[in-house]
């Protein structure tokens, strides 16, 4: 009898343990992400690996804890997240607990897919129902889910509910008896009514809108135009530099990058121009040629060097040339 009441208070501080925090958080950036969890009474190494999918000795190590000696109230504790216990799959969603990165100043998509196991810039799109083209600082975007966990986590888009106060029962109290042989005889006290409590669930936080991808260190993003957001990257253009009229012209070696961009959508990386600039790019062997958004300058590492601009992978094809560093001519709002 005792030892079945003991598996049960087991499993519910199993079920308890993850609920008890508010949101699941991601700390570090790739290959050591993690969360934290701030130990309760009755919660062991045990416990927390029931609560997190993972192994308690992996706890254990991250914490560089032995684990023979347990766990103290309020220790703050890692949790790591690996592929174990953490998914980061376009359609894991469905019975799987979001773990949320709070964003940076001046953070990006791009660079939040770099920091975070290079998630595929679609997926982060498709579970925070992201447009556009920034991050807001401190907003909230799912970058993955704890896989069978049992924390609770906010929902994006949803209104905080508000309850209305629970309605109140009159109570008519009955009139006093006619008096019987001279005798009054006592008003029959009513009996009270009782009203449950109507709990109110907390609001959900809402994670405010995101955007689509840019790396770090983004120059100044270009003022809005006045075309329709379905505008091509050459009507952008043509707007951006007067029809052709206001040009600058570059020559130079171009590099490419790895991206998750749409089919005949075009992103590049250049020093000088604004971020949502439109580059017109040139392969002058063949007089082929493409249209590219500017996200962010070019990293200042050695393979960059002497670069004048950098081109998502899939422009490659569009110029016809697949060598890993290639001449182009760029044209440019002046």
């Amino acid at each position: 009898m005792v030892k079945t009441f003991m598996t049960i208070a087991g499993l519910v501080l199993c079920v308890t343990g993850v609920k008890a925090q508010d949101m699941l958080q991601v700390q570090g950036t790739s290959p050591d992400l993690y969360l934290t969890h701030m130990v309760k009474k009755g919660e062991t190494f045990y416990s927390l690996g029931r609560s997190y999918s993972i192994s308690p000795k992996d706890i254990a190590t991250e914490n560089s804890v032995p684990f023979d000696k347990g766990l103290q109230l309020g220790q703050q504790v890692k949790i790591p997240l690996n592929n174990v216990n953490f998914t980061q799959k376009g359609d894991a969603v469905a019975g799987y607990t979001p773990v949320y990165h709070k964003v940076e100043e001046k953070e990006t998509l791009y660079r939040l897919s770099v920091n975070h196991n290079k998630v595929p810039l679609d997926n982060i799109r498709h579970w925070n129902n992201l447009s556009g083209d920034g991050l807001k600082k401190d907003s909230y975007v799912i970058i993955g889910f704890l896989k069978n966990g049992s924390a609770t986590a906010p929902v994006a888009s949803t209104p905080p509910v508000t309850t209305p106060p629970p309605a109140t029962t009159p109570v008519t109290t009955a009139p006093a008896t006619p008096p019987v042989n001279g005798t009054p005889t006592p008003a029959t006290k009513p009996e009270p009514v009782v009203t449950a409590p109507v709990v109110t669930p907390p609001p959900a936080t809402t994670p405010p809108p995101a955007t689509t991808p840019e790396p770090v260190k983004q120059p100044e993003t270009k003022p809005a135009t006045s075309l329709p957001s379905s505008a091509s990257f050459e009507q952008l253009y043509m707007q951006q530099t007067n029809n052709g009229k206001s040009v600058t012209t570059e020559k130079g070696p171009g590099g490419w990058f790895k991206s998750n961009a749409a089919t005949g959508k075009y992103y590049a990386l250049h020093n000088t121009a604004q971020r949502g600039t439109i580059i017109k790019v040139t392969n002058p062997l063949n007089g082929k040629f493409i249209y590219a958004k500017v996200l962010e300058s070019i990293p200042q590492i050695k393979q960059n060097a002497g670069l004048i601009i950098k081109l998502s992978d899939s422009a490659l094809e569009a110029l016809g040339t697949n060598d890993a560093k290639f001449y182009v001519e760029l044209n440019y709002e002046d």
